[in-house]
């Protein structure tokens, strides 16, 4: 698990200290995020041979849940120092914002994301709460109860479509997912019988998110509050990013029946250099996890010829679907390719 250890603690001690003491701590901390990983995928990428398409590892359990626990200290701090209440100066806070908002929207999520995928209920519930205190809670069903169930298919509200910009696509996830999970559970609640399944989960996401929010607005005010909200929706904007890349142009094709025909490896973009891939716990490797939702991370395969790839890493593509120009320019012409090698 070294490099997976490696990538994601790293970042958790430069934040904690960038959020308290500001400085050259708030520097280093930003330019892990935004540029040092990027120099390593450069650096590690023969190592990417040695793990083995299989994984090496049988679990990793245990840093999923140091990361889940740690993101609510970090919260913390990160919304303290953005308040003002950590004394750090005006350039710090800068940094801070963007650096906290990138491991809040690459490693928090992509985490909570392997959370919620576990057979344990601690486990689970733990990446439930890390997503509602991103005041993004809904998440939780709609990933699980509609994403899973529907990625690559119009009923599918966090696949983009051909030719959607992100800015198009990000309003329309962001509800789409909220109604389409709680259809899903009140579908669920209808047929198991709601005393059966207890406190209907939308309360927890909205009642949760409220208690963060007036938590913030006790400790530091007004002002926390608005920290909060802001580093918040930084953080969903990344996981929306991540969403609309790695499904941008695929399509399931629709069976006679109506129904469309099972996900493969080939409804999913992937990128497969190391260490951001350790640093989003192979988040990036997404066909793998589309086809099988319950495989460790540690273990999730790649396989460059039958798995569509991007050109670059997922944060790199990510930042790139901001240009929706460029973003086309460079991905249309691919998912033509890859159409037609399909048909």
């Amino acid at each position: 698990m070294v490099w997976f250890w490696i990538a994601t603690t790293i970042p958790v001690v430069l934040l904690a200290l960038a959020g308290l003491m500001g400085g050259p701590w708030a520097v280093a901390a930003l330019l892990y995020m935004g540029l040092l990983v990027h120099v390593m995928d450069r650096l590690v990428q023969g190592a990417a041979a040695k793990t083995g398409e299989d994984g090496e590892f049988p679990s990793g359990l245990r840093l999923s849940l140091f990361l889940g626990l740690a993101h609510f200290p970090l919260m913390g701090i990160a919304v303290g120092a953005l308040a003002g209440l950590t004394g750090i100066s005006l350039g710090a806070k800068l940094c801070c914002f963007l650096a906290f908002g990138l491991f809040f929207g690459q490693v928090s999520n992509a985490n909570a994301h392997e959370l919620i995928h576990k057979p344990a209920r601690l486990p689970r519930r733990l990446g439930m709460w890390v997503y509602i205190s991103l005041l993004f809670g809904h998440h939780t069903s709609a990933h699980t109860k509609v994403h899973h169930v529907w990625v690559a298919t119009e009923r599918d509200p966090n696949s983009a479509r051909d030719g959607e910009s992100f800015y198009q696509f990000w309003p329309r996830a962001w509800i789409g997912s909220f109604t389409a999970g709680l259809e899903a559970e009140n579908t669920l609640r209808g047929r198991a019988g709601a005393r059966a399944l207890g406190l209907h989960p939308y309360v927890l996401y909205v009642g949760g998110a409220a208690g963060f929010l007036l938590l913030a607005a006790f400790v530091g005010g007004a002002a926390a509050v608005v920290a909060y909200i802001t580093l918040a929706s930084y953080g969903t904007m990344q996981l929306l990013l991540s969403d609309y890349v790695q499904h941008y142009g695929l399509h399931r094709k629709l069976r006679e029946s109506g129904k469309p025909e099972p996900v493969g490896p080939s409804h999913s973009w992937n990128a497969p250099q190391l260490y951001t891939s350790a640093l989003m716990l192979n988040a990036p490797r997404h066909s793998d996890h589309h086809t099988t939702p319950s495989r460790d991370y540690p273990a999730l395969k790649l396989d460059v010829v039958s798995m569509p790839i991007l050109p670059r890493s997922l944060p790199l593509m990510a930042t790139l679907a901001l240009w929706p120009r460029m973003w086309r320019r460079v991905m249309d012409a691919r998912v033509a390719k890859l159409r037609a090698s399909q048909r």
